[in-house]
């Protein structure tokens, strides 16, 4: 009886697992098989991101029609202030992780933990790179893996170079301004090779919050966040093109 009773559980728990481990795996296939073409991005820039088609069906359904201003330009042609102002301000270390700031992500679940609300998230310049290309905005745990996926295999297929010169052209400055030459233009009336320090520093500190600081709105906040930018990329001298 007793060697019967044991059978019976064996199959049980045989089951359990074949019953739990096939939509994972299903799941995890699918996500596979749809996962994006990464490769293609070292040649090709991508015609249009996940965060401007959900700009524009946030516009459609509020009845509004917002033009989308969006040049893109070769790293090279991109303000080294500017360069060095959004890693300061969104990465400082990005050319030495592989997608991931540990650290960050650490220090960020204490000020969480300490706040008793979600107000720092520790992504990196490769995993808002992600989510701008490919991602919704909604929070679950499927959709933090994917992103997961998706920066390591941005990190492996390309080189920091790229992902910056990417990060830079797509990332949202404004109502309908995406990249770092439209940024310029909106706010500084000028291309984005000739961007001053001063300049730069705000570009990257309107980054968190692109569409409430357009134009820039020179709020307390803002300014702090500014200054201490501009602190940041004053203490070194400008690097070249990675």
């Amino acid at each position: 009886m007793r060697k019967s009773t044991t059978y019976s559980r064996s199959r049980v728990k045989a089951f359990l697992i074949i019953g739990l481990g096939l939509p994972i795996g299903v799941l995890l296939f699918a996500w596979l098989l749809t996962m994006p073409a990464i490769s293609s991005l070292r040649a090709n820039n991508p015609p249009v991101t996940a965060l401007m088609t959900a700009r524009q069906a946030q516009a459609d359904a509020q009845g509004l029609t917002i033009e989308r201003h969006w040049v893109w330009v070769p790293l090279a042609r991109i303000s080294p202030h500017l360069r060095e102002a959004v890693v300061a301000a969104e990465d400082a270390s990005f050319f030495t992780h592989e997608g991931f700031d540990w650290e960050g992500i650490k220090e960020a679940a204490k000020y969480n933990l300490k706040a008793g609300e979600l107000k720092r998230g520790g992504s990196t310049i490769t995993q808002q790179l992600a989510k701008n290309l490919y991602l919704s905005s909604e929070r679950s745990l499927f959709r933090k893996a994917r992103e997961a996926l998706i920066t390591r295999a941005l990190e492996h297929q390309l080189t920091k170079a790229r992902i910056l010169e990417l990060y830079l052209n797509v990332a949202e400055w404004g109502q309908g301004i995406y990249g770092a030459e439209a940024a310029a233009r909106h706010h500084f009336q000028k291309s984005s090779q000739d961007l001053t320090a001063d300049e730069g520093a705000w570009l990257a500190a309107i980054l968190p919050s692109p569409q409430q600081y357009d134009p820039i709105k020179k709020t307390m906040v803002l300014t702090r966040r500014h200054d201490r930018i501009l602190r940041l990329i004053s203490r070194k001298p400008l690097s070249p093109v990675p």
